[in-house]
């Protein structure tokens, strides 16, 4: 078999296009997408539960809860920058 197909050098570098297109892949890597979505669930009920408790309207409530939202989404889509 390893006359017809040479074994793989594990020191070779990978061609130019493949290292960009693994770039391109992580744009929004799960893992920050995960981590968003593990603190926004205790956050979300953290707030909602302190704003009910402190007599604040529903509404305001789940207004801060729409602002976290787009919060955890914009640090899950901008990760990789820091």
């Amino acid at each position: 078999m390893y006359s017809i197909f040479a074994r793989l050098d594990p020191n070779e570098r990978l061609p130019r296009e493949l290292i960009l297109e693994g770039k391109r892949q992580r744009r929004m890597g799960m893992r920050w997408i995960e981590l968003g979505a593990v603190f926004y669930l205790p956050a979300l009920m953290l707030a909602v539960v302190l704003l009910g408790s402190a007599g604040l309207n529903p509404r305001v409530a789940f207004a801060v809860a729409g602002v976290m939202f787009v919060g955890f989404l914009i640090y899950a889509a901008y990760g990789k920058y820091r």
